[in-house]
C-alpha cells in the first residue's frame, strides 16, 4: 500500500506506522486551519478547539536541514498562538510562538506563516498551542528524520509510530481554568488521561474510543512518545514486552532497557519495541507520576499493542505500572539517561561558566479580593510572580521600546532560606513584575533550579524556549555549592529541552548562550504557569548579522 506525499500530510497522530515519509524536499508545506469541532470522548460530546479538525492534530513531517512553513488560519473564538516545542529557532524567535512573549497572537479570522529552519536536529519534538489553557486539545507531534543516508545510531526498526499522551476535561477547559481562578484555587483536574485522543477500554462508553497499534511477531518498532499532558508527569509501560531508550528531547542516547518510562509534559522519549512475545494483545498503559502531597487524576489510560492475526476477541493483558508516588522507580530511570556522546554526535558541555544562576520555585497565596475566598494561589521564581505583557516582549526588544519590561530579574532569590525544610505557609514577600535577564551572547550559564517548600514541595518540569541544556546535576534537599558540584556528570549528560526538577530537590543545567532574542522559561505544568512559575531571558546580539536576531517577517501579528 502507498502513499501519496498529499496523503501523508493529512496523516494525524493516529497513524499506527511512521515508515512511508516523504520525499526529501528543501522545504515542507502545511496549512493549520484552527477549528471547533464536536469530539465524543467518555460519553460526553462536546466542542473542543482542534487543529484541521482533529485531536491531536496531523503530524509534521520534516527533515534535518529542511525548511518548513506553517500556515495557521485562525478560525476559532480564541486568540491563538503555537509553539513549535524543541526546535531551537536559532535567530528566530518570531517563529518561536509563545503568545506576548515573541509574538502578539492570532486574531480570530486572521493568518500567520511560522517560517523556520530545522538546522543541526533530528528526532521526535512536537508543537502546541501556546496561549490560555488551549494546548489542551491544540497539539501534535513533530517527527525529523536524520538527513537522507544517514542512519539511526541503533538497530532500524521495521515500523514507527507516533503515540501522543494526554489529558481530557469534560468540560470546556477554559471554563474549568476560569473557574478555579475566580475561587483562586486549582482547577479542577482532569477526568482521564488519553493515548492519541483516547482514554481506551478501561473508561465506559469508550469501546470504540481505543487506540490499537498492530505489530508483527519478529518485528522491532520504534515508538514516538510525547507528554501533551497539562499537568501530569506520567509513566508509560507496555504489557509482557520491554523497551529500549535510544532518544529523549530530540537528542541520541546510550540505550538501556527498562520495562516503564518516566516523562514529564513537554518532553519526548523515543523508545524501540520488539514483538517477541507470544503473539496476543497487550495494553500499553499511562498513569500519573506524583510523590507530592497534592492530589492528581490518577485514572489509567490504555492503548492496545496487537500481533498482527490476532481476533479483537482476545482480553489484552495489563502491564505493571510503577505504583504513583514511586521516587525510587523515578530517580533510577533518570540517572540512567546518558547523552550518546560518540564520534558522530559529541557532547559540548561548557566546562567554564561564566554566569551562576540560582532560581528558587516558589507557591504561595496571595491577596484576591474579587476571589470567593479572598486569597488566590500564586507561584514564583525568586519570588517574582511573573506578569505577562500586552505586546510581544521580543518586538519591545527588537523595536526598543520602553516600559514593556525590566532587565533585573536577580540571579539569585533576594532572601536566603531552608528552602526544603519544614512545610512553609507564608509568602516570603512575593513581588509581581515583568522582570528579564540579559544574558552576554555566547556566555556560557549554569542555572540551578531549587524547590522549595512554601506551601508544599513539588516536582516541576522547566523548559527553556530556543536552547537545549545539559542536564549536569541533580539532588534531594537544598543544594550546595560547595559539595554539589563535584558530583556534576560533565562527560555525557543527558541534553534536553525540558528537565524535571524533582520535589523537594534541585536540577542543575548549562547551556551556552548562542541564539540571539528573547526565549520564554517555565515550568510546563499549566497550571503553575498560569499562577506565574516563569520568566524570560534576553540574550544579546553578538558581533555581526551571522550572531543577531533576524528581521521580523512582515505578516507578525499585530497586538
Amino acid at each position: 500500500m502507498a502513499f501519496s506525499f498529499h496523503d501523508l500530510l493529512l496523516l494525524a497522530s493516529f497513524a499506527a506506522f511512521a515508515l512511508l515519509l516523504p520525499a526529501e524536499a528543501d522545504v515542507k508545506s502545511y496549512q493549520f486551519d484552527i477549528v471547533v469541532k464536536n469530539v465524543s470522548r467518555l460519553c460526553h460530546p462536546k466542542p473542543i478547539v482542534t487543529v484541521n479538525g482533529r485531536f491531536p492534530g496531523p503530524t509534521i513531517y520534516a527533515r534535518e536541514g529542511d525548511r518548513v512553513i506553517i500556515n495557521v488560519t485562525n478560525y476559532a473564538q480564541f486568540n491563538m498562538s503555537i509553539h513549535w516545542h524543541g526546535m531551537k529557532q536559532f535567530r528566530n524567535g518570531w517563529a518561536d510562538g509563545p503568545a506576548y512573549i515573541t509574538q502578539c497572537p492570532i486574531q480570530t479570522g486572521s493568518s500567520y506563516a511560522y517560517d523556520f529552519n530545522v538546522t543541526g536536529q533530528r528526532g521526535t519534538l512536537w508543537w502546541h498551542a501556546h496561549i490560555l489553557w488551549l494546548r489542551a486539545t491544540v497539539h501534535g507531534a513533530i517527527v525529523v528524520m536524520p538527513k537522507q543516508g544517514v542512519p539511526y545510531p541503533f538497530p532500524q526498526p521495521h515500523g514507527e509510530a507516533e503515540l501522543v499522551l494526554g489529558e481530557w476535561w469534560h468540560h470546556d477547559v477554559e471554563a474549568v481554568e476560569k473557574q478555579g481562578n475566580m475561587l483562586g484555587l486549582p482547577p479542577n483536574m482532569s477526568d482521564a488521561h488519553t493515548i492519541n485522543g483516547k482514554p481506551g477500554p478501561l473508561f465506559p462508553c469508550s469501546e470504540k474510543h481505543t487506540y490499537a497499534l498492530e505489530v508483527e511477531s519478529g518485528k522491532t518498532y520504534l515508538l514516538r512518545i510525547v507528554n501533551a499532558a497539562l499537568n501530569d508527569e506520567l509513566f508509560f509501560a507496555i504489557a509482557g514486552h520491554n523497551m529500549t531508550v535510544v532518544e529523549i528531547d530530540a537528542v541520541y542516547t546510550k540505550p538501556f532497557a527498562t520495562d516503564a518510562i518516566l516523562i514529564a509534559p513537554g518532553q519526548t522519549t523515543n523508545v524501540l519495541v520488539k514483538a517477541d512475545r507470544l503473539p496476543g494483545r497487550y495494553f500499553m498503559s499511562v498513569k500519573p507520576f506524583n510523590d507530592a502531597t497534592i492530589p492528581v487524576d490518577n485514572k489509567t489510560a490504555t492503548a492496545i499493542l496487537q500481533y498482527k492475526g490476532v481476533p479483537n476477541s482476545v482480553l489484552p493483558t495489563v502491564p505493571q505500572l510503577p505504583q504513583t508516588n514511586d521516587t525510587k522507580f523515578a530517580t533510577n530511570f533518570l540517572a540512567n539517561l546518558r547523552s550518546l556522546n560518540s564520534q558522530e554526535y559529541p557532547v559540548n558541555v561548557p566546562l567554564n561558566v561564566d554566569r551562576h544562576l540560582f532560581y528558587t520555585i516558589g507557591l504561595g497565596v496571595n491577596p484576591c479580593p474579587t476571589c470567593l475566598n479572598g486569597t488566590r494561589l500564586t507561584a514564583s521564581l525568586n519570588n517574582i510572580t511573573f506578569v505577562m505583557p500586552q505586546i510581544g516582549l521580543l518586538q519591545a526588544h527588537y523595536f526598543d521600546i520602553k516600559g514593556v519590561f525590566r532587565l533585573d530579574f536577580p540571579d539569585k532569590p533576594l532572601a536566603a532560606f531552608n528552602y526544603t525544610g519544614a512545610p512553609l505557609t507564608a509568602n516570603l514577600g512575593t513581588s509581581l513584575g515583568t522582570r528579564l535577564s540579559k544574558i552576554a551572547f555566547n556566555s556560557t550559564v549554569e542555572l540551578v533550579l531549587q524547590d522549595t517548600n512554601l506551601l508544599s514541595v513539588e516536582s516541576h518540569p522547566f523548559h527553556l524556549h530556543g536552547y537545549n541544556f545539559f542536564v549536569v546535576g541533580t539532588g534531594f534537599g537544598n543544594f550546595d555549592p560547595a559539595k554539589d558540584p563535584a558530583t556534576y556528570n560533565l562527560v555525557d549528560p543527558p541534553e534536553r529541552n525540558t528537565v524535571g526538577v524533582p520535589a523537594g530537590g534541585w536540577t542543575a543545567i548549562r547551556f551556552r548562550a548562542n541564539n540571539p532574542g528573547v526565549w520564554f522559561m517555565h515550568c510546563h505544568l499549566e497550571v503553575h504557569t498560569t499562577w506565574g512559575l516563569k520568566m524570560a531571558f534576553v540574550v544579546e546580539d553578538g558581533n555581526g548579522p551571522e550572531e543577531s536576531i533576524l528581521t521580523p517577517p512582515k505578516n507578525l501579528p499585530p497586538c
